[in-house]
């Protein structure tokens, strides 16, 4: 089990899952966001192959067009 910080929500998470797996758990589109890992931003490329740990922080900001 993993305790982790979403965009400042703790959660715990029972399976072992990667960024990818826990976008697609919480329904959060992977398109036109930026992700941060503990304080850093992760490419895209990588969102299939890192794996969430406990204590992870997770904050996803979504971009939105406009002008």
């Amino acid at each position: 089990m993993a305790r982790i910080q979403l965009n400042g929500r703790k959660l715990k998470l029972k399976n072992k899952y990667t960024i990818l797996e826990l976008l697609k758990r919480y329904k959060i589109a992977n398109k036109k966001i930026a992700l941060e890992l503990n304080g850093k931003i992760l490419n895209r490329n990588k969102y299939n192959i890192v794996y969430v740990k406990n204590n992870d922080k997770i904050e996803i900001v979504h971009f939105i067009g406009g002008g």
